[in-house]
């Protein structure tokens, strides 16, 4: 923030304008930041901030005192918070994303939400078959269209292959515009062609896509990937195979592959715990790099994920460079969640230290992790015995008979003989082949049973077996437990009050609380530490532009979207009640 000299001008208050030299004035220019705030110095020299009044360049004929002006603060609006062109590429109306969380746990319910409350919503199709998908689709075409924003994910599946690749074209068939791109160490075949479908040059010759792809990464040479254009082999194979156009193929080498990455840090679920103030930083470096190797028209934006909780949380990532942020663990606590409330209300509890990683039912064989819930499950710790037997031995029947009896009494609570059978059952109606596999390698018959506990261990949350409560699988982050925290003696402490809108509005309102106080704070005064510290409150985003906040504390701050369509440029998103 620059320092103006006395000379640029001075600044005298209006009626009940005076500007105030105290930590109060601090603490009232950082929670009133929709108004411009002048940083003015007192006769004294000693530092102000002051709301409304006027500049002026000399103190004739004035009633009131005049005050050096320091600097000017704009006003800052939530919907100002991250990249422009985010929302001119998705049609939101704010750069924030509720990300896919697996098997229908980012339900349809809650992308309708996102949407209808100018966010981007990922329906959590990972893990579910290519007709449960389907049927998701019906519903959000038919509940939002074309013209409200919202997603699915897809989800890299290196041991099933064939479902990966029916639900990109499954997206391709049904105009899915976004897709969130999760569990990638490269690019497959699908992917691509899924980022490539109907590329196409407009009447001025500029090259325009109709599928966007999010990728979440965690790894700069992942990143690398999706920043790049697809590899000219891939195409020429996707092209002889009749999936891609020439023109597409032709047109791909002039774009990204996604041009909206995901740093993916400290998140629940596939997860490498990268810091996000190490992860955001070199991605964005790494995308500046690539942009001028390439000579994009088109600009690529680099978002943040993992670890935002709190509104301080989202504001710093605004502040390291995010386009747009993504939240997921906090939203599995919400109403509109897939999760069932008994495990909605283990999530609530849960404290920051309260996660742990633990081996992964869609990349077992690999040993890759997920960040999932420690707090009332015994799941990470019956899923690493589990691992580790399978490292141990080549097949079930070489597992000493100690750990198989605690195996078959404790973790599957059935013989390995009834469990290879309701597993062999299982994907003989999925995908017969990985029977086939199994029955000639004990190895991979062992990898398929233990991998059955582990998948059905994330559905025994969602449906929500009591019996089954202490092996419940819960993707989780730290970010729950700061949200648990920040939300303590509020309305958002109880898992039924929490709305997936409701918790987005207060990260969002808070956050430009946060990033006024910072700015006062360097400009020279001392807000008070409450002025960093957003608490909850209830908002009501109406139709249109209007919108109200109750809170008895703050009854006089207003809420995400109080400015008319004349004064505010992102507001003309059509917005319904929540």
């Amino acid at each position: 923030m620059q320092e103006y000299r006395q000379n640029t001008g001075l600044w005298t208050p209006e009626s009940n304008t005076a500007p105030a030299f105290s930590a109060g004035g601090a603490w009232l220019g950082a929670s009133d930041f929709r108004r411009p705030a002048y940083l003015v110095q007192s006769a004294s020299g000693h530092r102000g901030v002051g709301l409304g009044g006027r500049l002026v360049q000399s103190t004739a004929e004035l009633a009131a005192p005049a005050f050096p002006l320091l600097a000017l603060l704009p006003p800052i609006y939530p919907e100002w918070l991250g990249d422009p062109s985010f929302h001119e590429a998705h049609g939101t109306r704010f750069s924030y994303v509720a990300g896919a969380m697996a098997n229908g746990i980012a339900t349809t319910e809650m992308v309708i939400e996102m949407a209808r409350a100018g966010m981007l919503g990922f329906f959590g199709a990972a893990g579910l078959s290519r007709s449960r998908v389907e049927t998701a689709i019906d519903e959000l075409e038919r509940e939002l269209g074309d013209a409200m924003p919202w997603g699915a994910n897809l989800i890299h599946s290196p041991h099933e292959p064939a479902l990966e690749e029916a639900v990109a074209d499954l997206y391709i068939e049904r105009s899915v515009r976004r897709v969130s791109a999760a569990a990638y160490l490269g690019l497959t075949p699908y992917i691509v062609r899924y980022a490539c479908h109907g590329l196409h040059r407009d009447a001025e010759g500029r090259v325009l896509r109709k599928n966007h792809v999010f990728a979440k990464v965690s790894h700069p040479q992942t990143a690398a990937h999706f920043m790049r254009p697809a590899p000219a082999v891939m195409l020429k194979k996707l092209v002889a195979e009749g999936k891609l156009t020439q023109e597409e193929a032709l047109l791909a080498r002039s774009v990204a592959v996604a041009e909206d990455i995901t740093a993916e840090a400290d998140s629940g679920g596939h997860t490498d715990n990268r810091p996000l103030t190490v992860l955001l930083p070199s991605l964005m470096a790494l995308r500046d790099e690539i942009c001028r190797e390439q000579g994009y028209a088109r600009p690529i934006r680099v978002g943040a994920a993992g670890g935002l909780g709190t509104p301080a949380a989202v504001a710093s990532a605004y502040a390291l460079g995010a386009a747009y942020v993504v939240t997921g663990s906090v939203n599995q606590a919400c109403i509109e969640s897939g999760l069932d409330a008994s495990g909605k209300e283990m999530l609530a509890k849960a404290d920051i230290g309260d996660v742990v990683m633990a081996p992964a039912a869609d990349m077992f064989e690999m040993g890759v992790e997920v960040q999932v819930l420690k707090h009332g499950t015994m799941f990470a710790a019956r899923a690493a015995k589990l691992y580790e037997l399978y490292k141990e031995h080549s097949s079930l029947e070489e597992i000493l008979a100690s750990d198989r009896e605690r195996v078959e009494s404790q973790i599957l609570r059935e013989s390995f003989t009834d469990a290879w059978a309701k597993t062999r059952s299982f994907w003989i109606e999925r995908d017969p082949r990985e029977v086939s596999k199994a029955e000639a390698s004990p190895k991979h018959l062992m990898a398929l049973v233990f991998r059955s506990y582990l998948g059905q261990a994330s559905r025994w949350a969602i449906a929500g077996h009591s019996e089954r409560r202490v092996d419940f699988q819960i993707w989780c982050g730290p970010a729950m437990g700061a949200f648990n925290r920040w939300a303590r003696g509020s309305f958002l402490e109880a898992p039924k009050e929490r709305r997936v809108a409701q918790v987005a509005l207060n990260l969002l309102e808070g956050a430009a609380q946060c990033t006024r106080a910072q700015q006062l704070r360097s400009g020279g005064l001392a807000p008070p530490s409450e002025a960093f510290d957003f608490r909850p409150r209830v908002f009501s985003l109406a139709v249109g532009d209007s919108a109200t906040t109750q809170s008895p504390l703050h009854s006089s701050t207003k809420s995400v979207a109080t400015q008319s369509h004349s004064t505010h440029p992102r507001s003309n998103h059509h917005v319904a009640s929540l």
